[in-house]
């Protein structure tokens, strides 16, 4: 299941659950289809007219402890336990009476429903994903089957299992070979052509073949199967140490094998990682990700409940690219660049604090922001959120992926040169949080960025976290970078430049991104057009890059910045500008409705007709936004 716990590192993405196949709270266990127990009656439903929190909270308890107990990373049986889990609910939720609920039940109807298409979609994706690495697997369902019978309690045959291990070096051996085959083979290399054999002849000579053929074995599925190799290293371990000891005998069949069988596991992850995938933990390694497709892009925006194509997201964000380009050149002539802004930005980047001054500078800017919201009435600020935050400074580990600000928790992660960073490093980390950057950040990060969010996310309908997005998450921050430009918290050309360029950074996300996830953007293209188009430091845009494609954030995560961030303020446009509601009024139903697809904040602060079949159709970046 692929969801990201935004509370407590918006920009790092720390998830509540493994890596790939696990998506959900862990990585690694499974009880077989055989012999399941059948599902239980539904649920006691709400009554007419209730609403759908105590629902909610169900679902999202249920499928938390299935996803816990069914945790063997990349098992058919955990992914048939988990899917008929979300067709299980299917069926509760088509009882639920729709049209009896209020608007509040209603949209949370909506969101669940959304919610179970959205995990029954990455489901899927991860049985491709497993069927492609399968041959480079074989020993995948000998340690599952060990560690399954375990965990079903079944009586353990140390014997049988010793048999089972004691293949798995050989295997593994034959792999390598076939692998380092396939690097040099050349592209015509064939193999298995026809002959006159009989049927029978014909299929085992094929199966011969296929066992010995070269495997050609990409980058992006080596990492992978890399780590699906360690998860089942870690399941032989657990299978091992539960009987070591306890069981008369066992040690005596098993530790051999085992043990020769952990380390050619080991061994084989450690070669497909660094041989293959080239990713040995050095700085100058390849960046490797895994696109998900244009299959994928779509079910993930249909759960966004976002009413555009990829390719159209991308014309969206080369247009708003383009505006920005030219405010910039307009910010660059008013200090005497003419239209070169990259000269005028260079220029901004150079003026930063002194070692051992972001702190207080950062300190400073945040209550400033605390001030303009207050004198313009903006925002509910309350008390205790405007006194429980703080600042932590960020490792030079942590820049690696985070090479600006990040919130976490009730702290703001500021990004800096430290003493230990090589000299160029650091240079370019004071470049990268100069003072028209942090300018606009603080407010992103802070108040009333995310840690205003969060504090009333806690305190507004919490289950709603269940229905985390990006567009939300993220686009509360940036709408407020929208209207702070628009209200002139950036009076001057260098604090412009610095807004602007955060502005163009998350156009250029949303292109690199998608086209990267399309397959039409390799990762040193991506880092290129941060370089060049919007003006990054190679080594701030190749540690976004890295984050981007490290498979910690759900593929649109990175357009949920500025496309969320332009829902909010045409939804502001929708009602403030005409009216309905007050500036104030506006910005706490927002953080009220707490966090989900826009569109349903927008059905709920407009208290829209909705139907139990509603789809997305709001085209917000069409009209009134016009390139704003």
């Amino acid at each position: 299941m692929r969801r990201l716990l935004f509370t407590t590192l918006i920009l790092a993405g720390t998830a509540p659950g493994g890596g790939p196949g696990a998506r959900a709270e862990t990585a690694a266990v499974v009880v077989a289809k055989a012999g399941a127990a059948p599902s239980p009656a539904p649920a006691a439903l709400p009554p007419p007219g209730a609403e759908l929190e105590d629902f909610v909270r169900r679902y999202a308890a249920d499928e938390g402890d299935t996803a816990k107990f069914y945790d063997l990373a990349w098992s058919e049986a955990r992914f048939d336990r988990l899917e008929r889990l979300q067709h299980d609910w299917q069926a509760k939720l088509k009882t639920v009476d729709f049209d009896a609920l209020g608007q509040a039940g209603r949209v949370d109807y909506l969101l669940l429903q959304d919610k179970l298409a959205e995990e029954l979609a990455h489901l899927e994706l991860d049985r491709r994903r497993l069927r492609e690495m399968d041959e480079l697997l074989p020993f995948r369902p000998a340690v599952q089957a060990l560690e399954l019978a375990r965990r079903r309690m079944q009586p353990v045959n140390a014997r049988a299992g010793a048999e089972a291990l004691a293949g798995i070096p050989a295997q593994i051996k034959g792999l390598r070979a076939r692998i380092e085959q396939g690097r040099s083979a050349k592209p015509d290399d064939k193999a298995g052509k026809e002959s006159k054999d009989t049927k029978d002849a014909k299929k085992a000579k094929a199966a011969k073949e296929r066992e010995a053929r070269p495997l050609k074995v990409s980058p992006v599925l080596a990492r992978r199967t890399a780590e699906a190799v360690g998860a089942l290293n870690g399941a032989l371990r657990a299978w091992e140490g539960f009987y070591e000891g306890f069981q008369p005998d066992f040690g005596w069949w098993v530790k051999k094998p085992a043990d020769e069988a952990a380390k050619a596991l080991e061994e084989y992850a450690k070669f497909l990682r660094e041989e293959i995938a080239g990713s040995k933990g050095r700085e100058e390694d390849p960046l490797v990700g895994d696109p998900i497709g244009a299959a994928g892009l779509a079910d993930d925006l249909a759960a966004e409940r976002i009413p555009y194509t990829p390719k159209e997201l991308i014309a969206i964000g080369e247009r708003e690219f383009a505006w920005c380009e030219g405010e910039m050149k307009k910010a660059a002539a008013e200090m005497g660049f003419g239209t070169d802004w990259k000269a005028a930005l260079a220029k901004v980047k150079g003026d930063y604090a002194p070692p051992g001054g972001q702190d207080e500078l950062v300190t400073g800017y945040a209550r400033q922001s605390i001030a303009f919201l207050k004198q313009n009435d903006l925002v509910t600020i309350p008390p205790l959120c405007e006194e429980t935050w703080r600042l932590t400074m960020s490792s030079p580990e942590v820049q690696k992926t985070l090479p600006f600000a990040a919130y976490g928790g009730q702290s703001m992660l500021v990004a800096y040169a430290k003493e230990e960073m090589k000299n160029e490093d650091k240079l370019m980390a004071m470049r990268g949080n100069n003072r028209a950057f942090t300018h606009i950040v603080v407010p992103h990060e802070l108040i009333p960025g995310h840690h205003l969010q969060m504090f009333q996310s806690e305190r507004n309908r919490p289950y709603r976290s269940l229905f985390r997005t990006p567009f939300y998450v993220e686009g509360w921050a940036l709408y407020w970078e929208l209207r702070y430009w628009d209200l002139g918290w950036s009076p001057t050309p260098p604090e412009r430049i610095g807004m602007l360029f955060w502005r163009m950074h998350r156009c250029a996300r949303i292109i690199v991104s998608l086209k990267f996830h399309l397959g039409e953007m390799t990762p040193p293209q991506m880092i290129d057009f941060l370089v060049d188009r919007v003006g990054h430091e190679r080594f701030g845009a190749t540690s976004e890059v890295r984050r981007f494609i490290g498979g910690a954030y759900s593929p649109l995560y990175q357009c949920g910045y500025l496309l969320g961030g332009m829902q909010l303020w045409s939804l502001h446009a929708e009602i403030v500008d005409s009216g309905k509601m007050t500036e104030r009024q506006f910005n706490d139903a927002v953080l009220a409705a707490n966090t989900m697809p826009i569109e349903m904040v927008r059905a709920t602060l407009l208290n829209q007709p909705l139907t139990r079949d509603q789809k997305p159709a709001w085209r917000f970046a069409e009209g009134r936004w016009g390139g704003k």
